[in-house]
């Protein structure tokens, strides 16, 4: 008897341990019990009860990451092209992710690459080569709200490549290649116009200059000549104050007049300027023989 109930202790012991789970952090357990949803388990030390409850389901609640293959995607100007997106989610909800739907992630792919196609039918081509945040954006809202009740939160959508048919991708390598020489061209006419501007403006500042030089040269050579013309003039209207203070009068005057007469009439002049008043000559004379005598 005795041993048989060190048996059943035994065994007992061998049921609580084997039922005793450590729940690790970032992880969730979905207890049944019955068959039916008990609870969920967090991180933590928990037992299940031997031959009742049981684990449904073992939930990571860290984001993953899922690339789906390239789908193929019609634009609204039918232009088919291969698409591939990248999906970043969380389980929010062990419970809702275990009963929810049938194989979350399959059904996440399917949903985001019906949603990928609606989106893009509504963008022409160009469009939907341009407008990738657009795509993202609408792309995540649509997710989140749908998987809501799958216990999946979306976080963030990304358009990983856009690859457009063969032919598409040859005319748009022609029209980069047309845009960058057109640039080229428009690059090159703008440096021959600064350069021509900045030429014309070169020699527009040396005419001025130059311009401005003659005009100073002429202002300070007119001015040298009127200093000149003073000075002669204040020369003469000196030599005359002080012909006037030695005592100089008009007969001293006509016998000067007399004398430049001589100069001019000594056979090297071509011409001989006779004085209008030869008349008063005698009494010339007369006066500069009466000075000789007063001296």
């Amino acid at each position: 008897m005795t041993w048989v109930i060190i048996a059943l202790i035994v065994i007992v012991l061998i049921l609580i341990i084997t039922n005793i789970r450590i729940v690790p952090q970032s992880v969730a357990y979905v207890i049944e019990r019955l068959g039916g949803y008990q609870s969920t388990w967090n991180v933590g030390l928990h037992v299940k009860m031997p031959f009742i409850d049981r684990i449904a389901n073992k939930v990571s609640l860290k984001e993953k990451v899922f690339d789906f293959p390239p789908q193929p995607v019609i634009t609204k100007d039918n232009v088919t092209m291969m698409i591939d997106t990248v999906v970043y989610f969380q389980i929010t909800d062990p419970k809702l992710y275990t009963y929810g739907v049938e194989k979350p992630i399959n059904a996440l792919e399917n949903l985001s690459a019906t949603t990928l196609r609606n989106i893009i039918g509504e963008l022409e081509l160009d469009e939907s080569l341009t407008s990738r945040d657009v795509i993202n954006t609408k792309m995540r809202s649509i997710l989140d709200e749908a998987t809501d009740p799958w216990g999946i939160k979306v976080n963030r959508v990304e358009v990983k490549n856009i690859e457009p048919p063969q032919a598409i991708r040859e005319a748009m390598e022609k029209q980069m290649k047309a845009e960058r020489e057109r640039r080229e061209q428009i690059l090159i006419a703008e440096g021959h116009k600064q350069s021509a501007i900045l030429e014309a403006e070169g020699k527009k500042q040396s005419m001025i200059l130059e311009a401005e030089a003659e005009k100073e040269a002429a202002i300070q050579k007119a001015k040298g000549e009127a200093e000149a013309i003073l000075e002669v003039q204040k020369a003469k209207a000196d030599g005359l104050k002080m012909l006037k203070e030695a005592g100089m009068d008009a007969a001293v005057l006509k016998l000067r007049s007399i004398e430049a007469f001589e100069v001019a009439s000594n056979g090297q002049a071509t011409k001989i300027i006779v004085p209008s008043d030869m008349q008063n000559l005698a009494g010339v004379v007369t006066s500069i023989s009466e000075i000789a005598k007063a001296k």
